[in-house]
């Protein structure tokens, strides 16, 4: 489970998230493992809010990219449709995701949202693929809610970018169970 929030504000990008990773019933201490939870790709910031496996999925999809850009709706839909096409033809350990019988949509699923962040915007892509720009700050994974209310209260007041970035991913892990460790800040201009 997981909390990462991406934040403009002045001109300053930032996300932000937790480092605390849940194996099943388990958390790992802090000093045996830090999750690392955003990335840098190119002038952007990845963030992954969902299965671990994806961390490990990007590390060895990326590379194999000749170019990647992730400025605008359509180069961010382009990339995660092509990671999604690679998971079901390159990585076998995907299963196809049957349609639940209380679930109408005709849509795969990544089972996992993603944050992206850069000079351009704030996007969402949802586990269906859907990719929606923010503007000012968005949250993704269990934490979302809590850090969202933090930044909604927050956002007019006089703190820059990575301070309400740190302050919602705080309110999100003293908030939810399944948040936790320590924030881990990435300012876009670093």
């Amino acid at each position: 489970m997981t909390i990462i929030v991406a934040v403009e504000k002045d001109g300053d990008v930032v996300m932000a998230a937790d480092t605390q990773d849940n194996l099943g019933d388990h958390t790992v201490p802090l000093t045996m493992h830090r999750a690392q939870k955003v990335r840098r790709v190119g002038g952007s910031l990845l963030g992954c809010a969902g299965w671990s496996v994806y961390h490990n999925l990007l590390d060895d999809f990326l590379p194999r990219q000749k170019k990647v850009s992730l400025t605008g709706e359509k180069a961010i839909f382009g990339f995660f449709l092509d990671f999604w096409q690679a998971l079901r033809e390159d990585y076998s350990l995907v299963e196809p995701q049957p349609a639940a019988e209380d679930d109408p949509s005709p849509f795969g699923e990544l089972d996992s949202d993603f944050l992206v962040a850069n000079a351009d915007g704030i996007y969402h892509v949802s586990s269906q693929l859907a990719v929606v720009r923010f503007r000012r700050f968005f949250a993704v994974g269990s934490g979302a809610d809590y850090a969202m209310g933090a930044l909604h209260v927050l956002y007019e007041q006089a703190l820059d970018a990575a301070t309400l970035a740190r302050r919602a991913v705080e309110t999100a892990m003293d908030f939810r169970v399944d948040c936790g460790g320590e924030v881990d800040l990435h300012p876009l201009n670093q």
